[in-house]
This record gives C-alpha cells, sequence and structure tokens, in this order.
C-alpha cells in the first residue's frame, strides 16, 4: 500500500506548503493591518517611582493621605471601594477618631434595614463599615454614566496590567486625537481619547482637570500630575495594605535561608572531612 501512494506523498506536500505560502502572504497582512489600526496609537504606560516600590519599598504614608484625599474629593463620586472598611485608613497614619469622623461625614451612607419596619434604609457609617456602594445597583450606575460601569477600585491595580503606572498614565492620558487616527478609532459618542486605554476611547472623563482641583492638608501643590501619583500610591495601598508586611517577612525569610545554608555547609564539611571521597 505505501509504494502505491509514495508517487503522491511529495506533490501532496508540495501543495500543502504552497498553500501555507499563501495565506501566509495574502491573510497575515491583513491581519497586521488591522491590528495596527486599533493599536498603532496604543502608549506602554509611563514609569512611576512610588515609595512601595520594589523589594524594600515602604509606603509613603502623607502621600497616602493626600491620595485617599484625592480618592474622596474626585474619584468616590462614581467609584466605590467596596473591599476597604473605614477603620483600615488607621493604616495609613489616620488616629481612631479621625476614621470615627471620616466614616461619620461620608456623603454616601451605608444601606442599612430599619429595625422597626423591616424595609430598607440608610445609616450614617461606623468606623467598621465598608466604604459603601456610590450607586444602589448596577443599573443606577450605568444609567448615571451612559451606561457605563464604573469599576469598584479596591484592587484595580491588581486587576490592570501595569498597576499603579497604567492608572497615573491613564488619569493623565486624555489629550485631543490626532489628526492621522484612523475613522473606526475615532471616539464616539460620549467617549474620550486615552491612547493608554485598550481602545484608545475611554467612557470616563477626564477626573483631575486643572492644578489645584483639591487643596492638600499639608500644603503639597496640587498639580495634575501629583495628584494622578498620589491615587495612584494610594490604590496601591487599597489592594495590597500588608505590603510592608510581606516585604519584611521575605526579607527575615532570605536571611534566614542563607544563615541555614551557611550552617549546612559547615556541617557537612565537619561531618565528611575524615571521610574520602
Amino acid at each position: 500500500m505505501l509504494r502505491l501512494f509514495a508517487p503522491l506523498i511529495a506533490p501532496v506536500i508540495g501543495l500543502g506548503f504552497i498553500l501555507a505560502l499563501l495565506f501566509s502572504v495574502i491573510v497575515t497582512p491583513r491581519e497586521e493591518s488591522e491590528e495596527s489600526a486599533a493599536h498603532r496609537f496604543h502608549l506602554e504606560p509611563k514609569e512611576l517611582h512610588l515609595a512601595s516600590n520594589g523589594p524594600f519599598g515602604r509606603f509613603d504614608r502623607q502621600q497616602l493621605q493626600r491620595g485617599f484625599q484625592v480618592y474622596k474629593e474626585v474619584c468616590s463620586a462614581c467609584h466605590s471601594l467596596r473591599l476597604v472598611a473605614f477603620r483600615d485608613l488607621e493604616g495609613i497614619g489616620f488616629s481612631g477618631p479621625e476614621t470615627k469622623a471620616i466614616a461619620n461625614q461620608w456623603p454616601t451612607e451605608t444601606p442599612s434595614i430599619n429595625p422597626e419596619t423591616g424595609e430598607a434604609a440608610t445609616r450614617k457609617s461606623l468606623p467598621s463599615d465598608k466604604f459603601p456602594p456610590t450607586y444602589a445597583n448596577e443599573v443606577a450606575a450605568r444609567a448615571a454614566n451612559n451606561n457605563a460601569l464604573p469599576p469598584d477600585l479596591s484592587l484595580i491595580t491588581k486587576a490592570r496590567e501595569g498597576g499603579a503606572e497604567y492608572i497615573h498614565s491613564l488619569l493623565t492620558g486624555y489629550r485631543e486625537p490626532p489628526a492621522n487616527l484612523p475613522k473606526d478609532a475615532q471616539p464616539g459618542p460620549n467617549l474620550h481619547y486615552n491612547p493608554y486605554f485598550a481602545n484608545l476611547n475611554i467612557s470616563m472623563p477626564p477626573p483631575l482637570v486643572a492644578d489645584g482641583q483639591v487643596t492638600y492638608a499639608d500644603g503639597t501643590a496640587a498639580t495634575v500630575d501629583q495628584m494622578s501619583q498620589d491615587v495612584s500610591a494610594f490604590l496601591v495601598w487599597t489592594a495590597e495594605p500588608k505590603l510592608e508586611n510581606r516585604h519584611r517577612t521575605g526579607v527575615a525569610v532570605v536571611l534566614f535561608l542563607l544563615i541555614a545554608t551557611i550552617l549546612a555547609y559547615f556541617a557537612y564539611q565537619n561531618i565528611w572531612r575524615d571521610q574520602k571521597h
């Protein structure tokens, strides 16, 4: 049987090679063209040097407090922090009474139940409460944002590739579309051009619009770039509040393993020094 089909093997292989070559010539350029139309103008996140970066990084609590102020006065109008409790703010330097005051004065009250009627109600937040949702539900959130759903920011620096650098770049990346932007990539109604966003057009309007939008309590100049850095640093903390503990534990483990390795080496030398190898 093999001898019967042997004369056909070479032509079949040749035909397959020719078809593969034609496919690569005809199809691949079109895919590259489509990709370039969507991604040619996309920019990688800018570098952002935060005190928490690196294996020995530690949080700059003054910056975290400024970042929380930006979140409170700007971002909380649309975005929630459903995984963060008010008392967690003690981890960035707020005292117990300050945390209690922040919870009590928060613009959105915490959902509750009326104990007398059993109906849904709201109440002033307590330090033990999580940050209350900005909107009652997803439908209300979409209705207030042209059908776009503002994401929760609790873990946003873990959920987005680039982390804090992506957030900082996105907040400072709004600009007018370039003249040579393809028509299919032009921002549509209620969309805004931002080359750091995945498809270049984002439904969120620029949240940081001018210097001095926030007045920092510590007197730091609130430029758009500074506010963006500060809120990005704060969102790193919300995503990983135990980062400093992890770094300290990592250093201790490395030192322990180093010492254990040295002791094991000397033990090996002591036990086998009189033995022939």
